[in-house]
């Protein structure tokens, strides 16, 4: 999922999203200790996602992503304007 899609969702479902991308992580390492998998690649681009909600977590919990949003918001007003 890209950053942008998951900038769009509440701290709620990120942290859902979270913590069934860490299940399905441990699942695949435990399938990959014991047997072949069927795309080994999964266990790099589940580590990638998580990474993603983690910083757009974090990015909230600093009031970062308030100000994306209102920059955002603010080039759209400012575009009206000097129309």
């Amino acid at each position: 999922m890209k950053a942008y899609e998951l900038r769009e969702k509440t701290r709620e479902e990120l942290i859902e999203m979270l913590n069934g991308l860490y299940k399905e992580l441990w699942n695949l390492r435990i399938r990959h200790s014991t047997q072949h998998l069927p795309n080994p690649l999964r266990l790099r681009t589940l580590r990638r996602e998580i990474a993603r909600i983690k910083t757009i977590l974090r990015e909230d919990e600093l009031g970062k992503r308030k100000l994306i949003q209102a920059k955002t918001v603010s080039d759209k007003t400012k575009t009206k304007k000097g129309e």
